[in-house]
C-alpha cells in the first residue's frame, strides 16, 4: 500500500470478486491486457493508502487466480443476498471493532482511481455520527438524469443524503413540464457507487429485513436511510471511469488498458 505524507484514516479495502454474473459468467476472472480483471482491481486498491486489502470471494477459482499476486484472499459463503452482506462477513471474520473502517471497491472497476478510495475513506472519519460515506458526481445533460440505470442522490448543505432514486430527482416542476432542460445547478447528482462503512453498522445491517423503499427501487443503501443511519455523500475528486458490466465495457477497458497512450 503507498505510504501516507500526512495523517490519514486507517481502513480496511474489501474487493467483493462473485463468479456468478448474469452478464458476463465468471467476470472477475476475465482477461484484460494478460491478467484477471480482479487482479487490477486490487492493484488498484492496493495504489490506496489502505492497510489492508482483501479479495472476498466465494469461488476457489479466484482464490487460485489471486495466488500469483500474494494477495490476500477471504473465502465467504455463497448464499449473501447483497454486497453488503458479504461485506459484514469479512468484518466478522477479520474480527474488525466496531468503528473499524472498511472500503468497499467493486471488482468490476478495473479503472478505479486510488484517490477516489482514499477520498471515500477519510469522508467518513470526518463524520463520526455517519454509518457510511459514498461519492457522486455533477449530471450535465438530461439523458443521464433521466435514465433510470444511472442512480441519482440528493443532499443536504451538509453533504448527507436525502434520497437515492432511479427517478430524475430533484424534479424541476416548471421547466421538466415541457420540453426537459438542465438548469446551470448542482442540484443534479449521479452517486458512485464506492462506499466506506463502520463495521458496527455493518453487522447491524445485515440483521434488517429489506426495507420497503429498498425493494421498490433496488437500492441496498436506501436500507440504511429508512432505518436513520446517516449517509455522507462527497463530490469525486477525480473522474471516475465507468467499470465492466457488459461485454461492450469489457471490450473498452480492455483497449484502454492494452493501449493506454492510443
Amino acid at each position: 500500500m503507498a505510504s501516507a505524507d500526512f495523517a490519514k484514516p486507517e481502513f480496511t479495502v474489501v474487493v467483493p470478486a462473485r463468479y456468478g454474473s448474469t452478464r458476463l459468467p465468471g467476470k472477475p476472472l476475465l482477461e484484460i491486457a494478460g491478467e484477471p480483471m480482479v487482479a487490477h482491481v486490487w492493484r488498484r486498491a492496493c495504489l490506496s493508502h489502505a492497510s489492508r486489502v482483501v479479495v472476498a470471494t466465494d469461488d476457489s477459482r479466484i482464490r487460485e487466480a489471486m495466488l500469483p499476486y500474494c494477495a490476500e484472499v477471504i473465502m465467504t459463503r455463497a448464499d449473501h443476498p447483497s454486497g453488503t452482506d458479504r461485506l459484514a462477513e469479512v468484518a466478522d471474520i477479520l474480527a474488525l471493532a466496531d468503528d473499524a473502517l472498511l472500503v468497499n471497491v467493486q471488482g468490476d472497476e478495473p479503472l478505479i482511481p486510488p484517490a477516489l478510495i482514499d477520498q471515500v475513506a477519510l469522508r467518513l472519519a470526518d463524520d463520526p455520527e455517519a454509518s457510511i460515506a459514498t461519492l457522486a458526481e455533477p449530471i450535465n445533460d438530461v439523458d443521464t438524469l433521466f435514465n433510470p440505470n444511472v442512480v441519482k442522490v440528493v443532499r443536504t448543505l451538509q453533504g448527507r443524503a436525502l434520497y437515492f432514486s432511479r427517478a430524475p430527482i430533484p424534479w424541476d416542476r416548471e421547466h421538466f413540464k415541457q420540453a426537459p432542460t438542465l438548469l446551470a445547478t448542482d442540484a443534479w447528482l449521479r452517486h458512485i457507487g464506492l462506499y466506506a462503512y463502520r463495521a458496527g453498522f455493518l453487522a447491524a445491517y445485515r440483521d434488517w429485513p429489506a426495507s420497503s423503499l429498498e425493494q421498490l427501487e433496488q437500492l441496498e443503501q436506501l436500507r440504511a436511510l429508512q432505518n436513520g443511519h446517516a449517509i455522507q455523500v462527497a463530490l469525486a475528486c477525480e473522474i471516475n471511469p465507468a467499470g465492466v458490466d457488459t461485454a461492450e465495457d469489457l471490450e473498452r477497458v480492455r483497449a484502454l488498458l492494452t493501449h493506454p497512450k492510443l
